[in-house]
């Protein structure tokens, strides 16, 4: 799995501190003194994927470099209701002030990484993998996309920028002799750097899927919220007219759910994407005890 780059977050860490200290924490700056010490523990309350501790480490080192911390279970790692997931000691006002946002990302990864969990479970035994999508919060896409990859889930395209996703709207902008138009376009594609991958969404398997797998270069065929039986009906048409070496790969995406994504693995597609794993996941129950 793909280590996170604290680096690359550190902005949005930042403007998460900046929004919740503000000029101070009054209340901790009234209560106790800066020399009082602390020792407390972040415990799940739940079943959960754990995912932000290399996060809450940036947190609290950017409160204040007094606070400790010492991991009891890593990323990606699953933790029980009770687990202790890691100890902070050093200045209980500072540790205090810096609970809230803490708790805010760990929650909040982890239950993306929990969430995603679920789907990579539900799905085991076929040979199509979870992906993600580009619905995710604003700011939080490195972050969030991270988490899916602690839960044993693959990121698709990280933006705009990465990879070329053809959808339906440009398909039909394109007109009703796409396919030519489609061809040259690819063609061009190809040549540019830093691409990814070249994708291309259908939404009709006999109308327009029969058409695209017959122009070399395309990596991926986005299959959009088609039925079942459609599903299986690309999978026959793709080896039909590919061969069985599995190019290109068929990615269901659109109206997948925790209750029918098994049964949209087993109709052979190789890679399923779903908004949901990051637009819907819950944030899970995490707590600091003292």
């Amino acid at each position: 799995m793909k280590k996170l780059d604290i680096a690359t977050v550190r902005p949005l860490i930042q403007m998460a501190i900046d929004e919740d200290l503000g000029r101070g924490d009054m209340t901790t700056q009234l209560l106790f003194q800066d020399n009082t010490l602390a020792r407390s523990t972040v415990v799940s309350r739940e079943e959960i994927v754990v995912c932000g501790i290399p996060v809450i480490e940036e947190i609290l080192r950017l409160y204040d470099e007094r606070l400790t911390i010492t991991p009891h279970v890593k990323d990606g790692h699953s933790a029980h209701v009770g687990s202790k997931l890691a100890t902070i000691e050093g200045p209980l006002r500072s540790m205090l002030s810096a609970e809230r946002v803490m708790l805010n990302f760990l929650q909040r990864l982890s239950g993306i990484a929990t969430t995603t969990s679920k789907y990579v479970r539900a799905i085991r035994g076929t040979k199509a993998k979870i992906y993600d999508t580009r619905k995710t919060l604003p700011g939080w896409r490195l972050l969030e996309k991270y988490a899916v990859r602690c839960g044993g889930g693959y990121n698709h395209r990280l933006g705009l920028y990465d990879g070329i996703l053809i959808k339906d709207n440009h398909l039909a902008s394109l007109g009703k002799n796409f396919p030519a138009k489609l061809r040259r376009i690819i063609a061009d594609a190809q040549k540019l750097k830093g691409v990814k991958f070249i994708a291309v969404e259908v939404d009709h398997v006999d109308h327009q899927l029969n058409h695209v797998l017959k122009i070399p270069g395309i990596d991926i065929v986005l299959l959009d919220n088609m039925g079942q039986w459609q599903l299986k009906h690309a999978v026959e048409m793709r080896d039909e007219m590919c061969g069985k070496n599995g190019k290109p790969l068929l990615e269901a995406s659109g109206n997948i759910t925790l209750d029918n994504v098994s049964a949209t693995a087993q109709c052979g597609v190789d890679r399923i994407a779903i908004g949901a794993i990051t637009h819907s996941a819950t944030a899970v129950d995490i707590g600091l005890d003292r």
